[in-house]
């Protein structure tokens, strides 16, 4: 039997320490990774802390990762050893009902998190399902891949979903680790890209990544100005929003969708979504054929998040760097005991 060789917390909130394991015999369905990089999500200190009631100990975190397949199950299909992969935020759905046969993998009502039950890829190797290891097309780079297997997915989504055509105008909320690469989706997409901010020392980096024009919601009559003017507006920010005065921003029909995790729940004018037939939403991560079209649109048009690296075997000094607030933009762990 194989040994992985990973990094966990013994309990929520704790310092992760290398561990080993025993994954048993592979599956039939299943896929080892090799793992040569993996970003750190904020949704892995989420985990890492418990901060949403369903982490397992020990954990190993890691649902951004990006390396070779070095074994395949006898039912696996699509793949070959050695083939360069990726793998987010899920590791199985299954594949037969209604929403796995509608492309809708991701909201199987089984579907299983990479991190969910599962250890994930802060180790030298991985497994999943081989419906959500994907093939990264030619053009991108491995080491920077990571973070668009979920953050990037999380944020494109909403521009299949809610079907923006390349005129419509579209604002993100948030530029920080989600909010800088769906500046560089919308802008890509054809869209007016609006930033919206509470630092004025973000601008010109927002620009820079897309945007055609940056807001300071602190400032007064910020929202005001925009009335009527945008066709959507994804939130990226897991604090609270004010829901109304974004409303008020949205041209008729127009959409307010919500990646952020925020804890708290929203509040939401019913007047302002009925006189405008206007609407909110949110989804999570997406489909394997959508992560597919995200990885073929970023290699088309050349993006890439904004990252900084660190030896896996610093993990911790990672962990602590995003969990300050001073990532710019994601972290990826290099595999350093490969």
């Amino acid at each position: 039997m194989p040994t992985y060789n990973a990094y966990a917390a013994k309990s929520a909130k704790g310092p992760l320490e290398p561990f080993s394991f025993d994954p048993g015999e592979l599956g039939p369905e299943e896929v080892e990774i090799k793992v040569t990089h993996c970003g750190i999500c904020h949704s892995d200190l989420s985990m890492l802390d418990n901060e949403w009631g369903m982490s397992n100990y020990p954990f190993v975190p890691g649902h951004e990762v990006t390396g070779t397949v070095s074994a395949l199950g006898d039912e696996a299909k699509g793949l070959k050893i050695g083939q360069k992969v990726g793998l987010g935020w899920s590791s199985y759905s299954c594949l037969s009902c209604h929403e796995c046969l509608s492309g809708d993998h991701h909201l199987c009502s089984t579907v299983q998190g990479t991190i969910l039950g599962r250890h994930g890829g802060f180790a030298d190797r991985v497994r999943a399902q081989w419906t959500w290891v994907r093939p990264l097309p030619e053009g991108l780079d491995i080491a920077k891949t990571g973070p668009l297997l979920c953050g990037g997915v999380t944020v494109f989504a909403p521009l299949l979903i809610n079907d923006v055509p390349p005129t419509a105008s579209v604002g993100v909320i948030g530029i920080g680790g989600l909010g800088h690469m769906a500046l560089q989706f919308a802008n890509k997409w054809g869209c007016e890209v609006h930033a919206f901010t509470t630092s004025d020392n973000k601008e010109e980096e927002a620009k820079k990544l897309g945007a055609h024009f940056v807001h300071n919601t602190k400032k007064p009559d910020a929202l005001k100005k925009l009335a009527r003017s945008l066709d959507l507006i994804i939130s990226t920010i897991n604090a609270p929003l004010d829901v109304s005065g974004l409303l008020d921003t949205l041209k008729p029909k127009g959409h307010l969708h919500n990646v952020g995790a925020v804890l708290k729940p929203l509040e939401v004018p019913a007047f302002s979504l009925i006189l405008g037939q206007k609407s909110i939403g949110g989804s999570p991560t997406g489909s394997p054929v959508v992560i597919d079209e995200m990885l073929e649109f970023s290699a088309r048009h050349s993006i890439a998040p904004i990252t900084e690296t660190f030896p896996m075997s610093k993990v911790n000094d990672a962990l602590e760097r995003l969990r300050s607030g001073k990532a710019r933009y994601r972290i990826v762990l290099v595999n350093d005991k490969a």
